[in-house]
């Protein structure tokens, strides 16, 4: 089902490709021609249903000619969707990312070692599993020159395993979770879901390795209570108690009195999910030393609406813009772009974001500000100048990039009126008087002019006076080392729900927009000066 949902995007297929999925796809292409026969279609009832479903998966409506988002490399859309459904977790994200940009090139780094750098080298490192970052240095680079920075996070609301996540009620087998950021929890409810996250197994020789694990078969509900025990539900609102409503159900329980179903009673999580996560990993139970679990929705990421317009999708706050601006530096960072870059390419994805990046693995920890260090260091050799790192950093800037909030069409008068962005309109740029967002006067012209340079748009976005407003991690790194900053995002609807909703042109004018930005900011940058 999915290798057929692909073959409408086959002809927009990334330069980086999973190695499972190339003979897939030759073998499919040469078939995809009865699909779209519509006398075969007519004459097979149940092929076309499966025509029908799959498409809603698919690039049946490409986007148009003569729109901005598309870019001479055509639409990523369907690598994004491919992304999405192999990042349940921000493990999952990370493990992702840097397959890619292995198979781009790149070199894989570790914090531990020594670092050798040259010009015109691609690198990148992970910490903790969940955040990493990735930088290309300009053959052209003299130290003290800047870095071009696109941050996001990988992180997103959800509901993860207790230490102790065994739970039992009225004979039902129940995991016992709690919630992480500021989800809209009444969506996970009568949800199809399951498992995902890091194990730590025990080896033969008495070592310990990490691997990740999914469980790709709905596993867990939350059921809702029926309307006829809660009369007043849709009067007084639905307003479940986080703690005692939102556990999930795993299977009914079994009454076993042997001894080991005893002794394993009392083991911090359910031996039936224990069981689950060994077969899944290819184990022993006894092998399983530690588990971090997120709660994840089942339903794939799909393309929806009447044209094929939207993204329908869990987590793309912030996955969106982790891929845009990953695929962006894939595609900007081949021997030719970077001969006449005299600055260092970068992404930084970071987590937990959604809970205020305070974590060594978060924006809040130095990891971005050390990776500039050390690679002006390796590169600078026996070059010593006065205050190098921070004239560097003072010719750099980063885009903040996490997802903006679309104007809603059933409550408008959520949106300021002079300020509400529409899908399909491009990125939006975010202000904040009270600097929730890091954006300045300054650094939204420069932002804007690389877009209208490739005839991208852009939109504005401030809350309203009698709201309160979010953040992002731009103020948490532009404070943090006095880096110019701009915050934006891409427009979506249902933040923070189980399943949310972008436009798919706005995926491909955000990656031609932070393509645009390694490529050409340099030329824009050295048009302003500004003490």
């Amino acid at each position: 089902m999915a290798a057929i949902a692909r073959l409408h995007f086959l002809h927009h297929s990334s330069s980086v490709l999973k190695p499972s999925s190339i003979s897939s796809k030759l073998q499919l292409s040469n078939s995809s021609s009865f699909f779209c026969n519509p006398n075969f279609l007519r004459n097979n009832t149940r092929i076309r249903k499966l025509h029908l479903t799959t498409s809603l998966c698919s690039n049946s409506n490409p986007t148009p000619e003569n729109s901005p988002a598309n870019g001479p490399g055509g639409s990523i859309v369907g690598d994004l969707l491919d992304y999405l459904n192999e990042s349940w977790t921000q493990f999952h994200a990370t493990a992702e990312a840097k397959r890619q940009l292995v198979a781009a090139g790149f070199h894989h780094l570790s914090e531990n070692d020594d670092w050798e750098l040259k010009p015109g080298g691609r690198y990148f490192f992970t910490r903790n599993m969940s955040c990493l970052i990735a930088f290309a240095i300009g053959e052209k680079y003299s130290v003290g020159n800047g870095f071009y920075v696109i941050a996001a996070h990988t992180d997103s609301p959800c509901l993860k395993l207790k230490p102790k996540s065994a739970l039992s009620k009225s004979n039902y087998l129940m995991v016992n979770v709690q919630t992480y950021g500021g989800g809209l929890w009444h969506t996970w409810f009568d949800r199809d879901l399951s498992v995902a996250g890091r194990v730590i197994l025990r080896a033969s020789d008495g070592s310990f390795q990490q691997k990740l694990v999914k469980v790709k078969r709905p596993l867990l509900r939350v059921p809702t209570l029926a309307i006829h025990l809660d009369r007043t539900v849709n009067q007084d609102g639905f307003k479940p108690n986080l703690e005692t409503h939102l556990n999930p159900l795993l299977a009914t329980k079994h009454d076993d009195a042997s001894p080991d179903a005893k002794d394993k009673s009392k083991s911090y999580h359910h031996p039936l999910l224990m069981q689950i996560l060994s077969e899944e990993l290819g184990c022993e139970v006894d092998d399983i030393a530690n588990i971090e679990l997120n709660i994840c929705d089942t339903q794939p990421s799909c393309l929806g609406g009447a044209n094929n317009e939207f993204i329908f999708s869990g987590r793309l706050d912030n996955l969106a813009s982790s891929f845009c601006a990953l695929r962006a530096l894939v595609d900007s960072c081949g021997p030719k772009d970077l001969s006449a870059e005299h600055a260092i390419r970068m992404v930084a994805l970071f987590d937990n974001e959604e809970v205020g990046s305070d974590s060594m693995q978060g924006a809040g920890a130095p990891t971005m500000f050390q990776a500039m260090k050390r690679i002006i260091d390796s590169l600078a050799n026996q070059y010593i100048r006065e205050s190098i790192v921070e004239r560097a950093i003072r010719q750099s800037f980063l885009v903040s990039a996490d997802m903006a909030h679309g104007v809603h069409p059933n409550f408008m008068d959520k949106h300021e009126e002079h300020h509400r962005p529409e899908l399909h309109k491009g990125l939006v740029i975010k202000h904040n008087a009270n600097q929730r967002y890091a954006t300045s006067g300054t650094t939204a012209f420069l932002f804007k002019e690389v877009g209208k340079i490739h005839n991208l748009p852009t939109q504005d976005f401030v809350v309203r006076n009698d709201m309160g407003c979010g953040s992002t991690i731009g103020p948490i790194l532009a404070s943090g080392i006095g880096i110019r900053t701009v915050d934006c995002g891409i427009p979506q609807l249902s933040m923070h729900s189980v399943r949310e909703i972008c436009g798919k042109e706005d995926i491909d004018i955000a990656y031609n927009h932070f393509k645009a930005f390694y490529q050409t900011f340099s030329s824009v940058d050295r048009k302003l000066n500004v003490d």
